[in-house]
């Protein structure tokens, strides 16, 4: 064997069940005073005070977490003469690969109280890891917590020893050494050394007023090093530990210079800094070189370098060479808007000097920055409130137009204020970072209070996070809404306004009541839109008619009532109400209201597809994109705009193809190359159906049928239902980008012009939507914490960031979207007939 070789058991190569020896008791158990006999006498009947040894018992338990993993066990019934001893075995039915590292062994001593009751004599909470991450083995003397249960929480009341260690303890240590051997063996010596402890031992019990139960854990020959079950197996073992008693398990140990697979051993000290790294960084950013920074002016070369790590998505980690660039550069880069972010990112936060130069020197320095840099500023990794600040600053330059797209995010941003501000007093009051309110919550509530739609929008949002779960959030999120009603009955017409939006609660209560009963009702469908439309009419509940009230859906239009002979109910398991408004104007608005269905996720991307829409004819590209208005007034209910249209599968089941169906509602015989159609027509078609081709494998949108794409008789195309997004998608093999067979045919066929002019529209909105690429990234990380299904506990920057291929020019970028868009599913035909049957059944 080679000295140099270390040999050492895996964990998790050990399938053999836990087992352990529950030894004796030591130390003395003074009986119950005169006094306390007096004050109770049922303690007379304890077994403490009987003449013999009373019958003590043993229950012991794994635990993990703060959550148990076995039952408990009991010793059996002994009757003890001298000694309080068991030397019994206790096998627990988990296997050591299968312990985590916070496994702990819990031990109580019972003691006799009476008929059918008992007392803890002591209790002890036995780690089964050491410092080290290796397993415990031998012989351990555990301390017994008087009077006391063990306790088998992580941060344990009962720890079965104390920092300070008696005589008995410092030799047992020894003792163990010599077992493994570590300490030289002598015959003569030790057996003298052996009988001396012994009398030290019983010198020791004699005068301590300690309890102490003795165990014995297996005895492995080699160190057992806590390893996950997933790490990969090793071909070789040099050796095997051998169990010192039956019973005990075995293992096999492995030497690492003779293996060869390698395997993740944990690092303990890999968190912590690298004193060379930091010592290195110092010197690099010493404030020394400061007055030479200022000038400093990058080469050809360097500014290549810093223009490639300025392109690098929002997620991108630095290397400390980057980061050790853009701060020798920082000067420099002041005047370059897309700067800011990446050199905030290299800043080391820990040291005050840094932070100092970068917050209150450079930053009110720094050009106008965009508004996706802005919006990632306000994100979770930001908790300096003055670098939060100087991104609300930058918001304030936005439109209420603009503000209203990203309103949705700026409100989950709240989040991340309370946080910091909460941080504040766990810090060091001599922290230069600034934990004060970054002036957020004010700025939100000014823009609402000024503009009605936006403040609309704004208090509903918060209500929905009112509603949820989180108690904490949810009463900072209350306290902003207090302070907004506050600030509105401050402003002018603030009364009416308040007055408005009470109405509006009580109108979604009555609505979602409504919804309710509906869907749990065991009604057929005719009898469900018989009892909606008599509940509508009924003039006790104010919902035919009305004052004028601001529509929660779209506070642009005002509502005088709903008519009830046109409303009705829907046939899908929700039963969704639909309700036609009439507007003050005299226009009517029907709305979808549903109860039992989370409309989070449905708004979030209606958001994004309006925000995308936005950013496509901003480059003069119209896609005739409607994305129709989604409010979510709860956790589980909400309304959206309903835009009268048919499901592709109902236009196929009555017109055969979506162009006989155009034809019969716009048809122009006389033109040329349009089959019929009105030429506006199929143009509002194809580019309808390139929007959504694009948008919707950005978003990465799944359980596509025929069901949920919809076509307008004046030729919009269109998705609804975004229950799968982020790529799930409950049917297998799904093509990333979703086009039917039912969509091309309608374009006159895969070798018509239209469905050429379809692929360069998609091809002409992927290129633009790639350059916004960190807007809309920014946004979707923003409501990582939003509690959405598809987003939350889930890597969404990944998944968006491989849709756009940030990695390709625009020309490979517009190839690849072109392979993807040939792509074809033999499955996507089937499961949508599959679907059809579905429904079929469903009516």
């Amino acid at each position: 064997m080679d000295k140099d070789d270390f040999y050492f058991a895996k964990l998790s190569e050990l399938k053999q069940p836990v087992t352990f020896r529950i030894s004796q008791l030591e130390g003395t158990r003074p009986k119950k005073s005169f006094t306390e006999l007096l004050e109770k006498p049922e303690l007379r009947f304890h077994g403490v005070q009987q003449s013999t040894l009373s019958d003590l018992y043993v229950t012991c338990q794994l635990v993990a977490d703060n959550k148990p993993l076995t039952a408990p066990f009991r010793t059996s019934f002994k009757a003890f003469k001298n000694n309080y001893i068991w030397n019994e075995w206790i096998t627990l039915p988990i296997r050591y690969c299968d312990l985590p590292l916070s496994s702990q062994i819990t031990f109580t001593v019972w003691d006799i109280a009476g008929p059918r009751s008992a007392v803890p004599v002591g209790g002890s909470t036995f780690r089964m890891f050491g410092k080290k991450w290796t397993l415990r083995r031998g012989k351990h003397r555990l301390l017994l917590w008087p009077d006391r249960e063990a306790d088998g929480s992580v941060e344990t009341t009962t720890p079965s020893k104390l920092g300070t260690r008696d005589e008995m303890g410092r030799l047992e240590k020894l003792v163990k050494k010599y077992e493994r051997g570590d300490l030289p063996v002598s015959d003569w010596l030790d057996n003298l050394a052996f009988r001396k402890m012994e009398e030290i031992h019983a010198a020791e019990t004699e005068k301590s007023d300690n309890l102490y139960i003795y165990i014995d854990m297996p005895r492995f020959n080699f160190p057992v090093i806590f390893s996950e079950p997933e790490a990969p197996a090793p071909s070789t073992s040099t050796s095997s530990a051998v169990p010192t008693a039956p019973g005990q398990p075995s293992t096999s140990t492995f030497s690492l210079s003779d293996s060869t697979h390698l395997w993740a051993i944990v690092d303990p000290e890999v968190a912590r800094e690298n004193p060379v790294e930091d010592k290195h960084r110092r010197l690099v950013r010493s404030h020394r070189s400061g007055p030479y920074d200022r000038e400093l002016k990058p080469n050809a070369k360097i500014r290549d370098e810093l223009s490639h790590i300025l392109d690098y998505s929002p997620a991108h980690r630095l290397t400390s060479e980057e980061k050790d660039l853009i701060w020798k550069f920082r000067f420099y880069l002041t005047r370059d808007r897309r700067g800011l972010t990446k050199f905030l990112k290299a800043v080391t936060w820990r040291d005050a000097a840094e932070v100092r130069q970068a917050v209150e020197e450079l930053l009110p320095m720094w050009t106008e920055i965009d508004v996706d840099d802005a919006l990632e500023l306000l994100g979770p990794g930001t908790v300096d409130s003055r670098v939060r600040a100087f991104a609300v600053r930058q918001l304030g330059r936005a439109p209420d137009d603009e503000l209203m797209l990203y309103l949705l995010q700026l409100v989950q941003a709240l989040k991340f204020e309370s946080v910091a501000s909460e941080q504040r007093s766990s810090r060091s009051a001599a922290s230069v970072i600034s934990y004060e309110d970054s002036g957020l919550a004010d700025f939100l509530i000014s823009r609402a209070v000024q503009n009605s739609v936006l403040g609309n929008r704004f208090h509903w949002y918060l209500m929905v996070e009112i509603a949820l779960e989180d108690k904490v959030m949810a009463k900072m999120y209350g306290r902003v809404d207090w302070n907004f009603m506050q600030k509105i009955l401050e402003s002018e017409n603030g009364a009416e306004r308040r007055h408005a939006m009470l109405r509006q609660a009580e109108l979604v209560a009555t609505l979602a009541k409504r919804a309710r009963d509906l869907r749990t009702s065991k009604d057929p469908r005719p009898k469900k839109i018989e009892k909606l439309r008599s509940f509508l009419a009924d003039s006790k509940h104010g919902l035919a008619s009305m004052q004028p009230l601001p529509l929660p859906l779209n506070a642009k239009y005002e509502v005088t009532g709903i008519i009830a002979d046109k409303s009705s109910v829907f046939k899908s398991n929700l039963f969704p109400m639909l309700l036609y408004f009439q507007c003050a104007d005299g226009s009517e608005y029907p709305v979808i209201f549903k109860d039992g269905d989370d409309m989070r996720q449905d708004q979030l991307v209606i958001q994004l597809f309006t925000l995308m829409d936005r950013l496509l004819r901003k480059e003069n590209l119209d896609l005739k994109l409607i994305p129709y208005d989604v409010l979510a007034t709860g956790p589980l209910q909400g309304m959206a705009q309903f835009v009268p249209s048919k499901t592709i599968a109902a236009i196929v089941s009555e017109h055969g193809t979506l162009l006989n169906y155009l034809r019969a509602n716009y048809p122009d015989e006389g033109s040329v190359g349009t089959y019929g159609v009105e030429p506006g027509v199929i143009d509002t078609f194809v580019r309808s159906c390139a929007g959504y081709c694009v948008v919707t494998y950005i978003l990465g949108v799944g359980d596509r049928h025929l069901d949920n794409l919809l076509l307008t008789p004046d030729g919009h195309f269109f998705h609804v239902d975004f229950g799968y997004i982020l790529g799930r998608d409950p049917k297998p093999f799904p093509p990333p980008v979703k086009v039917c067979k039912e969509m091309v045919d309608g374009m006159g066929g895969a070798q018509s012009t239209h469905y050429a002019r379809f692929k360069n529209f998609c091809f002409t909105a992927f290129t633009i939507l790639r350059k916004s690429a960190n807007l809309i990234l920014n946004l979707v990380m923003l409501m990582v914490d939003a509690n959405i299904p598809d987003i939350k506990h889930r890597d969404v920057h990944e998944q968006i960031q491989d849709k756009f291929r940030l990695d390709l020019t625009e020309e490979e970028a517009i190839k690849h979207f072109e392979a993807l868009l040939n792509e074809t599913s033999y499955f996507t035909a089937v499961l949508d007939r599959i679907h059809d049957l579905a429904q079929y059944w469903r009516s």
